[in-house]
């Protein structure tokens, strides 16, 4: 069956989440980070389940809404029956307090089969909001974990305190770890998107709009790191270019002045 690319493949981002977790651990086997890939792992895979579990539906709830609005109306029925209500208006008084009456009785009514014709949805509400909530938690861990990878360590290492986390990536280690990060909050706002392309709720799909730009956010801060990296990186590549050809050239004269020492001696 050919691949469809007009909606989101749960299949394809709990596979790509799986992968990303192994490139982590092959690379920092004892970072931290790990577990937070893992755990990303295990979210990717129970989102999938329970997105298509809300997605159908709850039948055994519909029928049981259905026979207590079945209940209702029959209740209703016998109960203006039994009163033997009649329907003659003798004065306005009289018709304003029937108006009234219905009225009144009309917004229970309605209130009452409205609030059991959406339980359904409130309830599938509900969860999604729960399960979006993780993953907002979730990438909140992720940018704490990078928080104390600063790219200014690169430049100068002043004098450490008791406190002082440890501070042993080298350039491209560090530059991996943050581009690491950036693909989990990546991956997180894809899982969330997968509950907008399944339901239609209003409130789901602005939490899951939230949700994307947290870690839309989160990520560009991380860039802003990644991007001084670069920049130190190229600060020390030119100063190393810089630096060979005055070497050479102190080589070259130190050499000059040496053959035209033999000379005179041998003169």
């Amino acid at each position: 069956m050919p691949a469809t690319y007009r909606s989101l493949d749960p299949d394809q981002i709990i596979a790509t989440v799986d992968l990303l977790a192994r490139r982590i651990e092959e690379r920092f086997p004892e970072a931290s980070l790990v577990h937070v890939a893992k755990e990303l792992t295990r979210v990717a895979q129970g989102t999938t389940a329970r997105i298509n579990e809300l997605s159908r539906p709850n039948l055994g709830l519909r029928a049981g809404v259905g026979f207590l609005l079945f209940g209702f109306i029959a209740l209703l029925w016998t109960a203006l029956r039994t009163l033997g209500l009649t329907w003659s208006i003798r004065a306005g008084t009289e018709l304003i307090q029937t108006l009234d009456a219905v009225l009144e009785a009309s917004f229970f009514i309605g209130g009452s089969i409205l609030f059991l014709v959406t339980l359904e949805s409130r309830l599938k509400r509900r969860r999604a909001l729960a399960e979006l909530h993780e993953l907002r938690a979730l990438a909140h861990i992720v940018d704490m974990h990078q928080l104390t990878k600063d790219p200014e360590q690169l430049l100068e290492a002043g004098p450490r305190t008791e406190s002082s986390p440890a501070r042993t990536m080298t350039n491209f280690e560090l530059s991996r770890y943050l581009d690491y990060s950036t693909e989990m909050l990546a991956m997180l706002g894809k899982i969330a998107a997968l509950y907008s392309e399944h339901m239609s709720d209003p409130v789901v799909l602005s939490a899951v709009d939230e949700v994307e730009e947290l870690t839309t956010g989160l990520s560009g801060k991380i860039w802003g790191k990644i991007a001084l990296i670069d920049q130190i990186a190229g600060r020390r590549a030119e100063l190393a270019a810089a630096a060979r050809p005055e070497t050479s050239r102190i080589g070259r004269g130190t050499s000059g002045a040496r053959r035209r020492a033999r000379r005179v001696s041998r003169g």
